[in-house]
Parts: structure tokens; sequence; C-alpha cells
């Protein structure tokens, strides 16, 4: 509420630096407000947990169908490594909303143009994720029987109380991993908007976060690829969106007259274009 009030005073209180400081206050201000209800989404009680169980042995019984390495593999690997295991209990919680806000704060102040785009696959892909949480889906960390244990419980710190039923999350939306649609955002963002040379080591978040979340035992790879389908059918959604509405608007407009080189008058509009 209080972005909102500094770009109402901002966007009406007129004054030279007004107009430098009120986009900035505008995104500010949007960006919090989906942030927001992102969180009030997360925190909205959904009590029934039936078939979430079922549905986790389901995904990975499908994983194996694949052939998919195992995040039981993965997770024992990084237990045996009380550093590692620290590591990536700290990267899981804490990595994820920093890397995205200084993500979005380089792309509109660096790469204006292309702000918009990535700005609406995030909200589209952050409310697809909202969405299909009311499918409910376990994470591995569920399921003692397969071996799977709660890596933030033994190593580092924990963002999911004991109850699985209280607590700012929901435990029970594994499906798809929000923590990877935004690691997409951000190393896909950065190497399609950079021109530096050394943008592709961005892509390392990406592939980080993927290890990360399964070796906590907080989500099945099958979570972290939907969420990366998902992000890229909402920018290629975005992008059918603007197209059309260009189109609509070149189809609209009213052709004016049409100038040389020099700025001379060299062709008045037919009068049925006008």
């Amino acid at each position: 509420m209080l972005s909102g009030l500094v770009w109402l005073v901002v966007h009406f209180w007129r004054t030279p630096i007004s107009r430098h400081v009120a986009p900035v206050a505008a995104e500010f201000a949007l960006i919090a407000a989906l942030y927001s209800l992102w969180r009030l989404a997360r925190m909205l009680p959904i009590a029934s947990t039936h078939g979430a169980i079922q549905r986790a042995h389901d995904i990975a019984s499908f994983q194996d169908a694949l052939h998919l390495p195992s995040e039981l593999t993965l997770q024992r690997f990084v237990m045996e490594h009380e550093r590692l295991a620290d590591l990536t209990t700290w990267y899981y919680a804490s990595v994820h909303v920093p890397a995205l806000l200084a993500f979005l704060v380089w792309l509109f102040f660096r790469h204006r143009d292309k702000y918009p785009h990535w700005r609406n696959g995030l909200a589209l892909v952050t409310a697809c994720c909202l969405w299909i949480r009311f499918i409910r889906v376990a994470p591995p960390r569920f399921l003692p029987d397969l071996g799977y244990v709660d890596l933030s419980h033994h190593f580092g710190p924990s963002v999911y109380s004991a109850d699985p039923t209280t607590g700012v999350s929901d435990q029970f939306a594994a499906m798809p991993s929000i923590h990877v649609a935004w690691a997409a955002v951000v190393s896909f963002g950065i190497v399609a908007c950079s021109t530096s040379r050394w943008r592709w080591i961005f892509l390392l978040h990406v592939v980080l976060t993927m290890l990360v979340v399964s070796a906590t035992g907080n989500h099945w790879w099958l979570d972290g690829i939907v969420a990366i389908g998902l992000l890229a059918g909402s920018l290629a959604a975005d992008t059918a969106v603007r197209s059309y509405v260009r189109r609509r608007s070149a189809d609209g407009a009213v052709p004016g007259p049409e100038l040389g080189p020099e700025g001379l008058l060299v062709r008045l509009p037919e009068a049925g274009q006008r």
C-alpha cells in the first residue's frame, strides 16, 4: 500500500523530477502488489490434501519410466557432505526472491524496452503456478517410504513448519516449482536481454535451483520441467498478444502524407484513405 501511495503522490504532484521518478514508482508499486497477492494466495488455506501422496507416487513412477535421474541419489550425495548440505538448504531458502528482484531492477534500468515482456511473463507464470496448486501434490520429503527425508530439518535453515497444515507456505503445492519458474525468468531473461559474453554464466542459477529443490526433497524433477514449460508458454502468450495489438493498431491507423528524404511532401493520402 505504501508503494502505491508513493506512486500516486509522484504521479499527481508534477515537479521537474517527477517524470523521471514516476516510471520507477509505478513499476515498484506494481511488483509490490503482485508479490503481495502471491503471498496472500500462498497463505490461503486449502484444507484438502486428498490424493497428494498418491500423485507424488505417480510422479515418481512416471519419472522412473522416463529414466530420469533419481532425486534420492542426489539427496543422499548431498547429505554425505555437511557443508554442501548447509549451502543447499541456504540456497533454497534465501536466493530466489533477491535474485528475482535484482534481475527486475537491472532489466528496468538497463533494458527498459524489454522489461514489460519479462515482467508480464513473470506475472503469468506465477499465476499459473498458483492456479495449479489446487491440484494437490506432495513433495518427495513426504515419502519416507521411498527413502526421502526433509533435508532442511537436518541442515541449514528451514522455511517450512513441522506441521504441514500450518505456516506461511502451502506444503502440498509441489507441482510446479515456483523456485524454478522464477530462476528461469532470471537466467533466460539475462541471456535474452544482455549483450555481454558473460551472460551465459547466469544459466547456472536455474541449473543450481533445479538441483537444490530436488536435493532438499521439496520438488520432483517434473515440478521444475513443468515450471520452465509454463514460462515458455507465458512469454509466447505475451508476444502473441503484443503482436495482435500492434496489428490492430496498424489496421486502424490513418495514413498521413508521405515525405521525401529531405522532409518535402511527396504524396498526399488519397481521398478514400482519409
